[in-house]
């Protein structure tokens, strides 16, 4: 089969430097990841978009459970006075809470919001769990969806509705519930760049950017390949705040009533949008390892006549690897040609292609491929397992290389806001620079460049004097950058 013809079978996707966006849908699109839904903001998971959520989930999960936390689950519905006890919060989430009035016909006497995040119903079932300082600390995660009624949504990134977990914990002192906020941060940067490939920034978010109701709010940052961040996690101390507003108070060891301190962090199925667009290129997706639905697909080829040999000893092949816990599949189709199969599969971002002809059987080999660098590797039956294994790690870690690369050479240290505008303006990035921790300057920024803070970072490159916008001494050394 021509060249042209078989491409007439592969899917067309925009190329990331006409239009990033485009290229983006398409990606995810063609690859079935996801399809739109009759509700506007709202997507259906297809199976190869939720199996990423899966491996996603269950590996926080277990790194949850390792340090101490347990799963319970809360009302998806909230009553509206619940939100009026935390004026901080409820001004926070207002304009994108979407309200039940009306049920069994009949007009209900309290509205309920639908859950945007839980921090108001788990105050209210803490403040009747907890009595003493033997029941401290309460360390619990839930898994769920939650809504917010966006008015700009984009796929995995910003939807009417979106799957996450939240953590939500009590504590007898701020010292204990600091550990706990620093703690789930380390986990979710950990998590990122061992298990997602994506470097990230670690560090404190201004105030203006913190969540609402909190005394402090951590996150991870990561860059897109269109140079825009995404808030790949956030970890927050909430102080007393809401056990005031909800009465959560223990008896300590003096028998003296106090309040206790709490905490929440979350990720969501945001990272899926996240690591498509630190990794994707003009060929389609290309997936991590870890989270790849499919790790590793075996091709047979060669000549129809050869097929009664070649794939045989492929599915002996597929079987091995499956039973290594390798997920694996075989694509044996005879209506497809391999060019069109090599194609579709780097579209799919599958980390490992294994081609096996008959030649290679006689050699008793199977060419390795990957998908993030090319390289083809020769490897001998015997030792497919291993091999295939290698790779992997191979893939993963030069994908987080790749990543770190564009990160550090699309980051950009400034001492003023004219060569913020000129750096934003010419190419795509972050900057770090200083602040004078006035919200006047910073909103300053943002107006001028379309820039937001992202986070206070706990180990900047460079810690700046003067503050990018007034001159004024800097109170912190913050990273800027355009976000989803």
């Amino acid at each position: 089969m021509s060249k042209d013809k078989e491409k007439q079978f592969v899917k067309e996707i925009t190329p990331q430097s006409e239009d990033f966006s485009r290229w983006y849908i398409d990606a995810i699109s063609k690859a079935e990841l996801m399809s739109y839904s009759p509700v506007r903001g709202c997507v259906v998971l297809r199976p190869d978009g939720y199996e990423i959520w899966e491996h996603i989930q269950r590996e926080l999960d277990r790194r949850f459970k390792e340090t101490g936390h347990r799963n319970a689950y809360f009302p998806l519905f909230i009553p509206e006075s619940f939100f009026q006890k935390e004026k901080e919060h409820v001004e926070g989430f207002n304009p994108e809470l979407p309200w039940v009035t009306e049920a069994g016909g009949e007009k209900l006497e309290e509205r309920l919001a639908i859950r945007p995040t839980s921090e108001t119903m788990i105050g209210h079932m803490y403040s009747n769990w907890i009595n003493s300082y033997r029941d401290l600390p309460v360390l619990i995660n839930q898994w769920a969806n939650v809504v917010r009624w966006e008015k700009r949504t984009l796929p995995f990134l910003r939807t009417t509705e979106f799957l996450w977990q939240e953590g939500h914990t009590a504590h007898e002192d701020e010292a204990d519930a600091r550990k706990e906020t620093m703690q789930m941060l380390e986990v979710y940067r950990d998590f990122a760049e061992n298990f997602l490939a994506i470097p990230v920034i670690m560090g404190q978010k201004t105030p203006s950017e913190k969540f609402a109701g909190a005394v402090d709010t951590y996150s991870i940052e990561a860059m897109m390949k269109d140079g825009k961040a995404v808030q790949a996690g956030t970890s927050h101390y909430l102080g007393t705040n809401f056990a005031q507003a909800f009465d959560i108070k223990y008896l300590d060891r003096d028998n003296s009533q106090q309040f206790v301190h709490t905490t929440s962090w979350g990720v969501s199925t945001r990272l899926i949008g996240a690591l498509i667009m630190v990794h994707g290129d003009d060929r389609g997706l290309a997936l991590p390892p870890k989270v790849a639905p499919t790790q590793a697909v075996v091709i047979p080829i060669g000549p129809p006549k050869t097929r009664d040999q070649v794939v045989p000893r492929a599915e002996e092949m597929f079987f091995e690897l499956k039973r290594a816990g390798i997920r694996v599949k075989i694509d044996d189709n005879p209506d497809q040609s391999p060019g069109w199969k090599f194609n579709e599969y780097e579209m799919r971002g599958v980390p490992v292609r294994i081609e096996f002809g008959p030649r290679d059987m006689e050699n008793g080999q199977a060419v390795l491929v990957s998908r993030v660098s090319g390289e083809k590797r020769p490897v001998r039956l015997d030792a497919i397992v291993e091999e295939v294994r290698k790779m992997l790690d191979d893939v993963h870690q030069t994908m987080y290389n790749n990543a770190k690369a564009f990160m550090e050479s699309n980051f950009k240290i400034v001492d003023t806001l004219d060569e913020m505008k000129s750096f934003l303006d010419a190419q795509r990035g972050f900057v770090l620079t200083g602040w004078c921790g006035s919200e006047v300057c910073e909103k300053q920024v943002k107006e001028e460049t379309g820039a937001t803070s992202r986070n206070i970072p706990f180990e900047p490159a460079e810690r700046k004097s003067a503050c990018v916008v007034c001159g004024s001494k800097a109170e912190h050394t913050v990273v800027f950058g355009k976000s989803y």
